[in-house]
């Protein structure tokens, strides 16, 4: 079921969903799994899936050339999707990112999603790699977001990149977006990046999901602003709450955010880690309550792979 479906069919009433990292090379689905069973008491419609792309560096080898080398990688973010899908039976959503693919890739990627039954995408940019002082396509790849909902798009009207096939299935992908209630860290201004937004939405962005934030205030003039530029879309809140002390300083300069003063002072006065999680899941507790009374269609949790503060700040509302 789309996303849009599942919000339709909620009648106002605000929903429980979650976004997770895929796991790491190496670890076992099991650890997936043990972090989402908690959750599935919430009866989360849909689950995002990110995806991360591989990361290298170069070592010297003995001869004096550079050998191209791995160092971290999470497994197909569709595979996982599917894997949730056939054990949980609930709807995914997996992000799909610009960097690291090519026009080609992207397609076959949207292709076995189609043949999985996954009817849902978050199409984004995506981050530079670590190397690159700024985000660099893939040789015949896409540059920004909209690209990818142009291809999108295309196949959703049954046109393919090889224009010479016959009898081609339409795709029926249900297209979600980012949005960023302190703006895109990349736009000279608040206006500029709504602007872009408003293209995104024309193009066929179905709902926003929204960059976390800690104020609530934020999202509120962002979803006023948004109606103001002519975007009338669902526009999901992303949330989250701190855990430790050194994302005081990670968070803000990761996701581009600011995190109030209340919220700040409150956790550099903790002794330690599991003092600021009790602070984190307080304050999330209280900027869900006050989404939910201003009816917000879903409160989107980014897990980040740590399921315990998740559940324990679901438990008091769902």
């Amino acid at each position: 079921m789309k996303v849009t479906d599942h919000l339709r069919n909620a009648n106002g009433k605000t929903l429980f969903t979650i976004e997770i990292l895929p796991p790491l090379k190496g670890e076992n689905i099991r650890n997936l799994f043990d972090n989402l069973d908690p959750l599935m008491e919430f009866k989360p419609p849909f689950i995002d899936v990110t995806y991360h792309r591989e990361e290298y560096i170069y070592r010297k080898k003995e001869n004096g050339l550079l050998e191209k080398q791995s160092t971290r990688k999470r497994p197909g973010t569709v595979g996982i999707c599917a894997a949730i899908q056939n054990h949980y039976k609930v709807d995914t959503v997996p992000h799909i990112i610009c960097g690291g693919f090519s026009k080609e890739e992207t397609e076959n990627a949207l292709i076995d999603l189609q043949f999985l039954g996954i009817d849902n995408l978050l199409l984004l940019q995506g981050d530079a790699i670590k190397t690159e002082a700024k985000f660099i396509p893939e040789p015949d790849g896409h540059r920004y977001a909209s690209d990818l909902i142009a291809q999108v798009g295309q196949m959703n009207k049954g046109c393919y990149l090889d224009e010479e096939l016959q009898n081609t299935s339409p795709t029926d992908f249900c297209i979600g977006v980012a949005g960023y209630p302190e703006k895109h860290f990349s736009a000279p201004n608040l206006k500029a990046d709504l602007r872009y937004l408003k293209l995104k939405v024309d193009m066929g962005a179905q709902y926003v999901v929204t960059q976390m934030f800690f104020d609530n205030q934020r999202y509120f003039e962002f979803v006023e602003e948004c109606k103001k530029a002519g975007i009338h879309v669902p526009i999901i809140p992303g949330i989250k709450p701190i855990t430790t002390k050194g994302q005081l300083n990670i968070l803000p300069k990761v996701f581009h955010i600011d995190i109030p003063e209340e919220l700040s002072d409150a956790v550099e006065k903790c002794k330690d880690n599991h003092a600021v999680k009790e602070v984190g899941i307080e304050w999330c507790i209280k900027q869900s309550k006050e989404l939910i009374k201003h009816n917000v269609p879903t409160i989107h949790f980014y897990s980040m792979g740590k399921s315990d503060p998740i559940y324990r700040i679901a438990k008091e509302l769902f």
